[in-house]
This record gives C-alpha cells, structure tokens and sequence, in this order.
C-alpha cells in the first residue's frame, strides 16, 4: 500500500517496491493468525504469568517503581511475550526507566517517542503516563486485538494508538492525519521492537524507512533477534531459552506450534549483529550494544553522540543472570564510533 509519494520517480520505485515486500511478508500472511488469536487471547496463553525477577535490580527504587506502573496496564499479550524472551521483562523495565530519565532531563518538552510493533505497547503507555504531559507516544499493530488491549485500562493520556503495519506510517500520512499530526515533526526516539525480523531481512531498507520519522539527534533502538556466524552455536542458545526459561511458563504443544509457525519463518529474516552493523553504519555514526540475552541484543544508533551518550549513562546495569550473556554491555558494533561511558550506578529518579 503506498501511502506517502516521493520526490522522484526513482525514490517513488524504491518504496513501491518495499511496499510490497511488506505486504507480502510473513508478519502480515503466514504469522498473522497466530499473531492475531494470541494478541486476543484466545491462544499461546503461558501456564504461569511471568514476573520481574526483583533480585536482579538490586534495591534499585527507581526500577521498583517503573516496574510498579509497568505492571499495572498489562494486555492480554504481554504474558506471552515476556514468557517468550529470557529476562525481556526485566529489560523492558530497565530500557524503560532509562528512557524515562533521559526523557525528563532533556531541553525538548514533551519528548516525542515511537514504539514500532510492540503489541499493546505497555512500555509506550508507562511512559506516557510517569511523563504527565513529558512524553507523548505513539504506538502501532496491525492487530484489533492489540488496539483493544491498549485501551483496557482506559483511554491513556498523552498515548496514540495506530492501527496497522508500520509501513504505513509515512511522515505524509502521519502529516495528514489529525490525530497523528502532533509527531509531524518527528520522534526524539524510536524503538523497533522485534518487528523487522518478522517482515524481512532487508534491514537498510527497514532503518531508512522508519529512520524518515526520526529527528536528525535522535536515538534509534532495535531490540531482535539475530542468527549467529556458527549456526551450532545459534542452537545452542535457543536450547537454552526454550528448555531453561520458556519450558517454565508454556506447555510442550505450545512450544512446538510457535516454533513451527512463527520461529521457523522468522529465522529466515535474521540478521547477523555484523550485518545489522553495516546497515546501521549507512544512517548512523555512532552506535553500540545495549543488552544481550542467548540471540537476543538491543542495539542503540544515533547521530548525535551527546544523546547516545546520556541514553547509555541512564542506564541500569542489565538486569539478567549471567549464564544467558554472551557480550559484555555496552558494546561497541564495527563501523560505528562511540566512546562507550559505563552505565550508571543505582539511584532514585532525580
């Protein structure tokens, strides 16, 4: 669907063409059912509903207390989600609060922040409520589902919601559509949300798409899945997600139906944390590794190395057990400059 029009005929060609891969991908065919009933809550309910793992925040006030407001607004996909990915709760929490701090020490008021694809954007709507007219956010899925769970705790304040794929959301149709036309502007900070990998592995076109959308100093994260150079070890580390820390909230037909329906498609849209690099590195000069967990990594990239800098130095040390790191945080990624600055010490919000 082509939605905004380019300049030229050649760049007109360029997103025609990525339209369609969109269209076309599993995201939106193949996954959709699944995505669909599991957004509704009518499949791929965990046994257990997870929960933060408070040991890893080590007394920290500030994290009890975005956990506090994180948990309160939960859909009805967040367990599913949080069962999925070793820790990603814990993470979710930690990215959070560290957005929140940057958030309320930054010049720009209100801070404008982009959650590409992340259900029913319970991070997104935190945030927007802690804010209290500091952050406005917007949010999208191509799922009803998703809508309805992100307005069942009522309306959210300073929250939009967009239904449908972010492909959709060109700067002209956010432009022309009056409840959107506040991020006209652009966003401060945009979060992908393990959304590429389940379209395509055309990662440069993906970033240069979303990136329209951001600020020239702002911050793009990505939180994905990525393949592995040895595929043994790749294995290896899904071993241990599925039997280590899934196994714990799903029963073994749930694991396999996810597995075939979703993990297998979706593998073939990884990238390598290399790969991704180099296509980071044709939009970004400075960047680094924020997190990793088995395959999983976020990944931060900006143009303005200051912002970078105070988004990183928000940050609490990763709140997750050792034996599922594999890369030391923060990380350089080749290609991209960055003197990295360690994450902060614990503390209240200030």
């Amino acid at each position: 669907m082509l939605i905004g029009k380019s300049n030229t005929p050649a760049v007109e060609q360029q997103w025609l063409d990525f339209f369609r891969e969109c269209d076309d991908a599993p995201r939106l065919n193949e996954m959709a059912g699944f995505f669909s009933e599991t957004a509704a809550g009518r499949s791929g309910v965990p046994v257990k509903v997870p929960s933060p793992d408070r040991r890893f925040f080590l007394g920290d006030v500030a994290l009890e207390t975005f956990m506090s407001a994180h948990l309160k607004i939960w859909g009805r996909f967040d367990p599913h989600y949080f069962g999925s990915i070793p820790y990603r709760l814990e993470e979710d929490i930690r990215q959070g609060d560290a957005l929140f701090r940057y958030a309320i020490a930054n010049n720009v008021s209100p801070l404008r922040f982009y959650n590409l694809g992340a259900a029913e954007s319970t991070l997104a709507r935190t945030l927007a409520e802690l804010g209290e007219g500091k952050i406005e956010t917007l949010s999208c899925s191509p799922d009803k589902a998703n809508e309805e769970s992100f307005f069942l705790h009522g309306k959210p304040a300073n929250a939009t919601f967009f239904l449908g794929p972010f492909h959709h959301l060109t700067r002209s149709r956010i432009a022309s559509t009056p409840a959107l036309s506040h991020f006209s502007d652009g966003f401060d900070i945009i979060l992908e949300d393990t959304t590429f990998q389940m379209y395509s592995p055309n990662r440069k076109a993906q970033i240069a798409f979303v990136k329209d959308n951001l600020k020239d100093d702002g911050i793009f994260l990505f939180v994905e899945k990525f393949r592995q150079v040895d595929p043994d070890e790749y294995l290896r580390r899904e071993l241990q997600k599925d039997h280590g820390y899934k196994a714990r909230f799903f029963n073994p037909d749930d694991l396999k139906k996810k597995n075939s329906v979703i993990i297998k498609p979706m593998n073939l849209n990884e990238n390598t944390v290399a790969d991704m690099a180099q296509a980071l590195a044709a939009y970004f000069r400075y960047g680094c590794v924020t997190w990793n967990c088995g395959n999983f990594y976020t990944l931060a990239a900006s143009n303005s190395a200051e912002n970078l800098r105070r988004l990183i130095t928000a940050m609490a040390p990763p709140c997750i057990p050792n034996e599922y790191v594999y890369m030391n945080t923060p990380a350089s990624l080749a290609g991209l400059v960055f003197d990295i600055p360690p994450f902060r010490r614990l503390g209240t919000y200030e």
